[in-house]
This record gives structure tokens, C-alpha cells and sequence, in this order.
């Protein structure tokens, strides 16, 4: 892959493995990199809170209680009084977590030993604590959270709400899956998450985003190619800008593509409009609506610079074998052609929609009523010839995937990454951090976006954003990666601008090109 969006993001399982290649292949001990891991989220704690005087480390008995070892040490030896809660017997760490228990020791550290729920209490925190540091899990987890770990989590939560304490996160807090973010039975709500190597899967993914904070992520000296194999990544503002074309001034109309977008039926116009004005505020050059012929003076009075064509429609006023002469004739010299937005339901629609996907010998955006045609004709997509984007939200994955939306959403990632490798397609599975996926096996988590966005007819915009894209010559993977970050990057201006719920996507569209504009004045260092 040539391309990269933000970060890259690993699941628990990649993140052990490359430890374990750092330590056989590379010859860096383990030891070694629980020291760089614990003193890297020192020196963060130091940055954050240079004046810090007292700090309580909760320990488990596992390798993420070792780096809260070394957090502990390291906060001891620079006369911050750190007070270590083991949840554990002493006799109960081994390897390298047991040599940071007799360092610490060694220096005179505080520790209280509390093997059992009986002897964890409140009042073993300090009054004056001014941090409490979260070392109980790392990624390892994969259990439900019971007995004492579970009530420390409780404990951890409650004395910090109750007073303002500052919680910071070793690796992942503790609870939450490291690979889907999902909530453990009870999770650590933290201030900042100190990570190490790589950030995590789980801490974009939600409930896990809300119960992250801040990531600062610590280089612990892994040689950056053991890092090749991890296929996830996050779109965010750095990487859109590496991604975003810039225009040539001499460019025209011609340059920037046509876009063809076969959508509209009975009530639903304002669907298709959305995603006609959508593709050209995205930036594509020419926008032609393909519309039930019995509606084509609805959408003469609707659109502006959006051209329509008007194609022959069934009684019912929708698209069905009748439309597909006229529909065919109108992909010639398009660049792109999305379908779905607002079209309706039906064995004509069904029809008409399968004729034209197969037809298609250039990129294919498919939404809305266009995913509902395709569920139930799944084997085309093993006939069609162009590259298709699919954009459904979690109720129509589990209409594609014949999966219950509870375990799409338990596992966004993995559900699109699986269903985009089986059907060789790209799939972007939209919510609340959208995740773009492609048929090698790539997973872009989206940054941007906000609750507000949770309103009718944010799909239609999405579907147009990143058709706009595609005619302007995106290949598809970076159109759905990019697409999805610019979408959710308007609604956040929308957002801030309506001061909070209540925006409707026609304000997202409005603010399409201020949200391009956004990404290209990073460039120039310039703020919002």
C-alpha cells in the first residue's frame, strides 16, 4: 500500500506478535522494553503534571502491572510520593514484572499487597492523591472483568469522579478489549491513555474511544518493519492532508469528471438532491441526477447547478425495467454513478438496479435502497466488472452479512475488513467512527464526526462526497477512506457552528469545501 491515513492501529493479537518477533528476532529483551515502556509514560505523567507530588499506581500481577512498576520507580526516584496497590500476592508476579517489583522495593517503595475484595477499601487511596495510574490489564484481556480486578476498576472510577483526580491509562484501560473496544463487564474511565508501540484498535472503536482520553503513544525502541504486517490505520487530519489532491489552476469543468447518480422515488427526492449537491461541493466538475421521468419537474425546481435527465419509471413512479434502456444510455462518458439514494423498494427496482451494476464499467457508489436491491442478489458482485463501494449503516451490513447488527457492532472493524475481503469490494460500514475497508485486508477507522450527525439524510451526503471524489480520479479505496473523514469533518463544522444537536445534513453540505479547506490549511499551519 502507498498510501497512509494517521496512525497505524493494532490489534492485541498483532501487538504481541510483534513484541515477541522484537524480542527472538531482534534480540531486544523483554526486560528492556517493559523499562522503555514504564519510563516513556513517566516522562508523559512529568510533561502533563510537572508539579505532581503524590500518585497511587494500581498494579496487576501481569506484564502491564510491570510497566506500573516501572512508573512507580521512576516517580519515586524524582520525589513523588508513589504508593503502589498490588492486587496480587508479591509471590505472584513472575519474569520481568517480578524485577520491577524488587526495584521498586529495592528503593524503598511503598507497595500494599491486596490479594482479596475483603482488603481493597477506599480509604487506601490517599485523601491528597493527585494521580492514579491504571496498570491492571493491558491487551491480554479477552474475559469479562470479576472479583477484586473488577471491583478496582468500580473503585478507581468512583474516587475519581467524586474527586477530580487525574487517571492515566497504561497501555489500554483496563477492561476494555484492546482489539474491537469493546466494554469488559467494568472499564478504567481515563484522563489519558499512555500506549505503547502502536495505539490500539480499541481505543477508537466505542465504548473503549469514551473510556481512553488523551493517547500519548511511547516509543519503546520496536524497529518500525515489524510494523508492516498491521492493516489498520486512522483517518485522521495529518493523513487526509498526505492524501488530498491539490487542483491545477488551469484546470476546468472537463477535468474534475461527470458524476451520474440514479436516485429519487415518491417522497424520497430530497435523497437524491442531497447526493447530486453533495458530489459537487466534493469537488467533481459536472453532477447529473438520473430521475423517475413522472418526477423530473420536482427536481428542475430543486436542483441549481446539479443537471437532471429524466428516465422512464413504472406506475409506481420508481425505476424498474422500463428505466434501464435510458439509464444505460446515460452512463456513457460518466466517470462514476452512484445508485440507491431514496430509489425504493421491489421486484422492478430489484431489476433495474441489477441491470445497471452489471452494466457498469466504471466505479460504482451504491447506498441506501441500492444495498437493500443487492441483499437479496448477492451474486452479482462476483459479475460485476468495476469497482464497487458499498456505504451501508449497521442495519444494512446485517442485511448484506446475515449478521445480527449486535455482533457487527461489537466488532466494526473486523465485520467490515471480513465482508470487503470476501466480496473483494470496498465497504464502509458508517456510525460513529465509520470504518472504510478494502480487499487486501486494509481498515481505516474515520476520526472525525459527532453525535449531531445522527440525523436523516447524512448518507445520502456521504454517497455524494465520495463519488465526487472518484470522478475527480481517486482510486476507490482512498475516495471511501478519504470521503468518510471529509463527511464527518463537515459535520463537525456544521456542529460547532449550530452549537450542538440539531444540525440537518444540508448544513453538513454547506460545509463541504470549508472542510477541504480545513485539511489543506494544516499545510500552511494555519488553525480553525
Amino acid at each position: 500500500m502507498k498510501f497512509q491515513f494517521g496512525s497505524k492501529a493494532a490489534s492485541a493479537r498483532e501487538m504481541r506478535e510483534i513484541d515477541l518477533r522484537a524480542i527472538q528476532q531482534f534480540g531486544i529483551p523483554g526486560e528492556i522494553l517493559m523499562e522503555s515502556a514504564g519510563r516513556g509514560a513517566f516522562e508523559y505523567i512529568m510533561e502533563s503534571m510537572p508539579d505532581l507530588s503524590s500518585a497511587v499506581i494500581f498494579c496487576g500481577k501481569g506484564n502491564n502491572g510491570g510497566d506500573g512498576l516501572v512508573i512507580a520507580r521512576h516517580l519515586k526516584d524524582h520525589a513523588v510520593d508513589a504508593l503502589v496497590i498490588l492486587l496480587a500476592k508479591m509471590k505472584d508476579l513472575k519474569g520481568d514484572a517480578k524485577t520491577n517489583l524488587d526495584r521498586f522495593l529495592k528503593i524503598g517503595g511503598q507497595l500494599i499487597e491486596v490479594p482479596g475484595e475483603e482488603e481493597l477499601e477506599r480509604e487506601l487511596i490517599p485523601p491528597g492523591a493527585e494521580l492514579i495510574v491504571d496498570a491492571i490489564f493491558g491487551t491480554g484481556l479477552e474475559s469479562e472483568v470479576r472479583g477484586l480486578p473488577r471491583r478496582a476498576i468500580e473503585l478507581i472510577n468512583d474516587f475519581a469522579e467524586q474527586t477530580g483526580t487525574f487517571v492515566l491509562a497504561v497501555d489500554v484501560p483496563s477492561g476494555i478489549n484492546a482489539s474491537n473496544g469493546q466494554l469488559m463487564g467494568a472499564a478504567v474511565i481515563a484522563d489519558a491513555t499512555a500506549t505503547f508501540g502502536l495505539p490500539k484498535i480499541g481505543h477508537y472503536c466505542y465504548p473503549g474511544a469514551s473510556h481512553t482520553g488523551e493517547i500519548r503513544v511511547i516509543d519503546i525502541g520496536i524497529p518500525e518493519s515489524l510494523a508492516e504486517q498491521v492493516k489498520t490505520w486512522t483517518i485522521d487530519p495529518a493523513g487526509a492532508l498526505r492524501m488530498i489532491k491539490p487542483r491545477p489552476p488551469e484546470s476546468h469543468k472537463g477535468d474534475n469528471g461527470h458524476t451520474l447518480i440514479l436516485a429519487g422515488s415518491p417522497g424520497k427526492t430530497g435523497a437524491a438532491v442531497m447526493a447530486g449537491e453533495s458530489a459537487l461541493r466534493a469537488g467533481a466538475g459536472l453532477v447529473t441526477l438520473g430521475v423517475p421521468a413522472s418526477l423530473h419537474d420536482i427536481f428542475e425546481i430543486k436542483t441549481m447547478e446539479v443537471m437532471t435527465e429524466p428516465v422512464p419509471d413504472a406506475e409506481t413512479r420508481s425505476f424498474d425495467e422500463r428505466s434501464v434502456p435510458r439509464a444505460l444510455e446515460l452512463l456513457a462518458g460518466k466517470d462514476v454513478i452512484a445508485i440507491g439514494p431514496g430509489i425504493g423498494r421491489g421486484k422492478g427496482v430489484d431489476e433495474f438496479f441489477k441491470k445497471i451494476l452489471l452494466a457498469a464499467t466504471v466505479p460504482v457508489v451504491i447506498d441506501a435502497d441500492g444495498l437493500n436491491s443487492l441483499a437479496g442478489q448477492m451474486d452479482l458482485l462476483k459479475k460485476v466488472r468495476a469497482p464497487v463501494i458499498l456505504t451501508p449503516h449497521p442495519g444494512e451490513m446485517s442485511r448484506l452479512a446475515g449478521m445480527e447488527v449486535s455482533e457487527i457492532q461489537r466488532d466494526r472493524v473486523a465485520a467490515a475488513r471480513s465482508f470487503a475481503r470476501e466480496w473483494k469490494v470496498i465497504l464502509v460500514l458508517k456510525g460513529a467512527r465509520t470504518v472504510a475497508a478494502g480487499p487486501e485486508g486494509e481498515a481505516f477507522i474515520n476520526l472525525s464526526g459527532n453525535p449531531g450527525m445522527a440525523s436523516a439524510g447524512m448518507g445520502d451526503a456521504l454517497t455524494g462526497i465520495i463519488a465526487g471524489l472518484l470522478s475527480q480520479g481517486y482510486e476507490p479505496l482512498p475516495a471511501a477512506a478519504l470521503g468518510a473523514f471529509i463527511h464527518g469533518k463537515a459535520g463537525d463544522l456544521a456542529y460547532a457552528e449550530a452549537g450542538g444537536i440539531g444540525i440537518i445534513a444540508t448544513d453538513l453540505i454547506k460545509k463541504i469545501p470549508a472542510a477541504r479547506k480545513s485539511i489543506l490549511d494544516q499545510a500552511l499551519g494555519k488553525k480553525e
